[in-house]
């Protein structure tokens, strides 16, 4: 199985300029502009320095060169750059992503005053000129980014995170409004929580593809041990987790499983899917999916366990933000008396990064009731320490819309012995947040990844996907 690769981010870099304001500073900007974002792994799409004074935007004839170059690469650009070296021309800067017609994220970055150069020749004024042109985005229903810092150096680390961030809110927004996700199965007959619109989505441009578990298994059991598509399976599985001592019945099972389902996600152009992974699956198939599922979920093919598709959403989202693999996991239980700790869980499908170590092994939850035998697969281990963010998404049927949360903590080194893929978290205002997931209908399951990537979320889903979007930190 491939791995996928994140692309390079892309963006449509404006350079702003005003007459009356030194020029040459626009061109120095520039220079130091392009060499921080190649430096950071993003490509620019510019005006070339002799297209217009300085490669700037100042005047209308301006903003329609630079509107017609973003057009011509509409398909590449991923987001868009607003830089001042000076104090810009706001009118000039809105007309310019008007004229390109491109519906994406919008960074605004303006430069310090060096406090020793504030003479007419060396004056930037960009802290004002920044001002004027977010009055004017505004006035012209663009919704834009902003910088940590209302000025900052292009070389600093602050602007490089500010970068960094944008880039992931960039990947999910442009992921999001173009994805399409494959739902395998239905729904667990006794989980409402995981209910979902597929019309809602579809407005925010996420289509989902849909395969009853009866073709998957009926195509499953076509192939052999010796379909030699089934025996590449098979070794991915052992390079994957040790499977010495299983009954290699089940195994090709595995095998076959994961081969059906890649198959229909390439034909469908799907970039993640939800299963139904209980009970169905294991009476008639004989085995638990957990490891196709993690192996998928490791390759950058987000997959959500129990047919939760909103749950994918989050998962997809937080991959494209972060560029490492995501997980699916229950918020399931208090950790001692500590009301900013919890218990998270899962049976479990998470990818192996996101662990010490881990084993394969039978479902310690589903072998009473469906027999041992018949649920080989669980992913099992602790969840490594490290800084986290989570997301919850839902279908808000009733007010006719989406709705998110999202965050950051930890996963703690704190005891814990039990089973399946699980860890301790530690989130500020941990009572608070239960609350608000109570409160608001959201499910149980949390999608997470060991990043810190909240603030590109809550840009993306908020004010570019036009989600109502709830973002929980400390109180200070």
């Amino acid at each position: 199985m491939a791995r996928k690769h994140m692309n390079r981010t892309k963006l449509g870099v404006i350079v702003g300029n005003r007459g009356f304001f030194p020029g040459h500073l626009c061109e120095s900007g520039r220079t130091e502009i392009l060499r921080v974002l190649e430096e950071e792994g993003i490509d620019a799409v510019i005006l070339d320095i002799a297209d217009t004074k300085y490669g700037a935007v100042m005047t209308l004839d301006d903003a329609k060169a630079c509107g017609n170059l973003f057009k011509a690469h509409r398909d590449q650009i991923d987001g868009i750059l607003v830089t001042l070296p000076n104090f810009g021309d706001e009118k000039a800067i809105a007309n310019t992503i008007r004229y390109s017609g491109l519906n994406v994220p919008v960074l605004v970055h303006a430069f310090n005053d060096d406090m020793t150069k504030m003479g007419i020749q060396d004056r930037r004024d960009s802290f004002c000129g920044k001002m004027s042109v977010c009055n004017n985005l505004k006035q012209y229903g663009i919704p834009f980014t902003l910088t940590a810092l209302h000025t900052v150096d292009p070389s600093s680390e602050s602007f490089r995170r500010d970068l960094r961030s944008f880039a992931g809110t960039c990947r999910v927004v442009k992921s999001l409004r173009h994805a399409r996700l494959g739902s395998i199965g239905a729904r667990p007959a006794s989980f409402n929580t995981v209910r979902y619109s597929e019309k809602l989505l579809e407005r925010s441009g996420i289509t989902i593809e849909t395969l009853d578990l009866s073709e998957v298994f009926g195509r499953a059991n076509k192939r052999k041990e010796s379909d030699p598509a089934v025996k590449r399976k098979l070794e991915e599985i052992a390079a994957y987790v040790d499977v010495k001592g299983f009954p290699q019945e089940n195994l090709v099972r595995m095998a076959s499983l994961g081969v059906v389902v890649e198959a229909w996600m390439d034909e469908n152009d799907l970039a993640g899917t939800a299963l139904q992974c209980w009970t169905s699956m294991e009476e008639y198939f004989g085995i638990v999916p957990c490891t196709i599922m993690s192996m998928l979920s490791s390759s950058l093919i987000p997959s959500a366990c129990e047919v939760d598709i909103t749950g994918l959403v989050g998962m997809y989202a937080l991959q494209q933000a972060s560029g490492r693999p995501s997980a699916l996991l229950d918020w399931n239980n208090n950790y001692g008396a500590d009301p900013d700790k919890g218990v998270v869980f899962h049976c479990s499908n998470l990818p192996k990064e996101v662990f010490e170590e881990i084993h394969m092994d039978y479902h310690e939850i589903l072998s009473g009731t469906v027999g041992r035998e018949n649920t080989l697969g669980t992913i099992q281990g602790r969840i490594k320490a490290s800084p986290f963010t989570y997301c919850g998404i839902t279908t808000d049927d009733l007010n006719g819309g989406i709705a998110a949360y999202t965050g950051e903590g930890l996963f703690t080194r704190d005891p814990l012995l039990t089973f399946g893929g699980y860890g301790v978290v530690q989130v500020p205002k941990f009572q608070k947040l239960l609350r608000y997931i109570c409160e608001n209908g959201f499910e149980h399951h949390v999608s997470s990844s060991m990043s810190s990537v909240a603030d590109s979320l809550e840009e993306a889903l908020g004010k570019y996907m036009g989600w109502k979007t709830y973002r929980h930190e400390a109180e200070i």
